[in-house]
């Protein structure tokens, strides 16, 4: 057994061995299906105390040749899985128990030994040779070609490789702003492992998806399974609702308390385009997708154990580095962090973020990492992030203490008395709250209709917590200034069809929403419309009484 190469199961044993295991073996299965195909590429993102660690050393046992693990195994639900039927191939639970030679690094031993990216780099090159040439004496290494060391000793010994990277991430944690050293690990694992014969599977697990530069990555031979996308792997992310029911059963806890804390990660397998239903395709029909409530595991490990329900959270990760990133306040994300406070989602675009912690071009960037550290939950139907339990709540809480925050909580609380003096149709309430925002905007906020709509949009922000704001609907005769549709959970509360006005009046506004005949369009919410008439005074100067002044009217349909 050695340090790199094919450490054994020891590590495994120990967690098998421990009061509370959750046994997640039947991923074994899975991976046993991509070995040795051009999937073999397995990168795998979790926020930390999400099992990543047990996993690998999971991988490690199972597939190292010197581990002698059958028996340990065996006694596993892996063992129960039926076989995998791949085209012409059946694949049987142990088809690759101790069939390899494993190679296993975590990167962030290395990083505590050197201070740069190249030298991390080097002594991983010397260390693993060392190992293959204390245990394979009877080939040459060239300590100057790495690869080419590789590629001779399986020609000569037809072996091949399962090589487990984990923390594999900790470089881009450690050396943010060193975008030379990170390209250069990149290209150092792109060409150790991509399209070599001698990695039957590689699979690495971290913090962040790949890296990317621009719309590209220099590791595009791997499947991300992340807290985004989790494809085929997303019932191994956390703890199963049925695993957490059946831990309080054993242990005698409340599971209502325990589902509230720590449950909350919404992830998905498998996305058809009719979640509903399965899809005939040309080779049959493909799964039809599944939805996992996965809950935060070592939060649960030690509420079941310990019988305290608590934030388990911050005994590993400090509130400050969310802090951090929610100051920057990109577009608003104070704003945003309120709403989901609140309770309410976010609708966001992940594409763009460029999977590493310091390259933020917006607010979507900063609340995409947030994802992958686990402080918010994302929702793959929808697009929408939200916070996903009382123990991440507790940590956003305890982050956004302090006078930097009062203003941004201030502005909050007015938009939710707008949104209720608007179902109340508390007209003139609306119109004095609607003045109060915009005294805490700049002059120019409303100096067109389409500033105008902005700002209301802005001051209704709590809105988003009950509705889906379109700005400009289409009636058929016109268009509706803003419309707030009520959004799936929320779908008592009324319509509301919004028209503005400068320089006029709101009863003029309310009179074109009837002529524009607006609320046919929305026939099947009959009789919970409101129409909400605004008028603004554009041009009164500032040293006079209806500067920035509102008047609002507000009707049922």
């Amino acid at each position: 057994m050695g340090t790199y190469l094919n450490p054994g199961k020891r590590s495994f044993q120990m967690a098998v061995n421990s009061e509370l295991f959750v046994d997640k073996t039947e991923m074994i299965q899975y991976l046993n299906t991509v070995v040795n195909t051009e999937q073999r590429f397995v990168s795998v993102s979790r926020p930390r105390r999400f099992g990543k660690t047990m996993a690998a050393d999971m991988i490690c046992a199972y597939y190292d040749r010197e581990a002698d693990s059958r028996e340990l195994f065996e006694k596993r639900k892996v063992s129960r899985c039926q076989p995998s039927q791949i085209r012409d191939r059946t694949i049987r639970w142990d088809e690759y128990l101790g069939h390899f030679d494993v190679i296993r690094l975590v990167m962030t031993d290395f990083l505590n030994r050197e201070h740069k990216i190249e030298d991390v780099i080097a002594l991983i090159r010397k260390r693993v040779l060392d190992e293959l040439e204390e245990t394979y004496p009877d080939t040459k290494y060239d300590p100057a070609d790495f690869v080419f060391s590789f590629d001779r000793f399986y020609r000569k010994s037809g072996r091949q490789f399962v090589i487990v990277l984990d923390e594999w991430d900790a470089v881009f944690r450690e050396w943010q702003d060193d975008q030379n050293g990170q390209k250069r690990y990149l290209d150092f694992l792109r060409d150790w492992l991509k399209n070599k014969p001698y990695v039957a599977l590689a699979y690495m697990t971290g913090i962040l998806p790949i890296k990317k530069y621009g719309k590209h990555s220099a590791l595009n031979m791997f499947d991300e399974y992340s807290m985004i996308a989790p494809m085929q792997l997303a019932s191994y992310t956390g703890f199963t609702e049925n695993e957490v029911l059946e831990l309080c059963r054993r242990y005698g806890r409340d599971f209502k308390k325990i589902k509230d804390w720590y449950d909350g990660y919404e992830l998905c397998d498998v996305i058809p385009p009719d979640p509903d239903h399965a899809m005939l395709t040309e080779t049959g029909y493909s799964p039809v997708a599944k939805r996992y409530a996965l809950y935060s595991p070592l939060s649960v490990v030690k509420a079941v154990l310990t019988g305290r329900i608590m934030n388990y959270w911050n005994k590993t990760e400090t509130y400050e580095a969310l802090a951090e990133y929610i100051r920057m306040d990109y577009d608003g994300l104070k704003d945003a962090v309120a709403l989901l406070m609140d309770g309410g989602r976010l609708k966001i675009d992940t594409s763009a973020y460029q999977n590493d912690m310091t390259t933020f071009h917006s607010r979507d960037d900063i609340l995409s990492l947030l994802i992958h550290l686990g402080y918010l939950g994302y929702d793959d139907e929808t697009g929408e992030v939200f916070i996903p339990n009382k123990e991440i709540l507790d940590e956003f809480k305890t982050s956004t203490k302090g006078e930097e925050w009062a203003e941004a909580f201030e502005a909050f609380k007015t938009s939710q008395e707008l949104v209720k003096a608007t179902w109340e149709k508390d007209a003139e309430k609306v119109a004095r709250l609607l003045e109060k925002t915009h005294n805490r905007a700049g002059n120019k906020t409303y100096n067109d209709e389409a500033a105008l709509s902005y700002a209301v949009q802005l001051a209704y922000y709590a809105a988003r917590k009950y509705y889906t704001i379109i700005p400009e609907l289409d009636s058929g005769k016109g268009y509706a200034d803003i419309v707030f549709l009520p959004a799936p959970g929320y779908l008592n509360v009324p319509v509301l069809v919004v028209e503005l006005k400068y320089d006029k009046t709101p009863e003029g506004a309310i009179s074109q929403i009837k002529r524009q005949e607006y609320p046919d369009r929305l026939e099947h919410y009959k009789g919970n419309i409101l129409l909400v008439g605004i008028n603004y005074d554009k041009d009164a100067p500032n040293d006079k009484p209806d500067f920035k002044h509102h008047t609002c009217v507000i009707e049922e349909a």
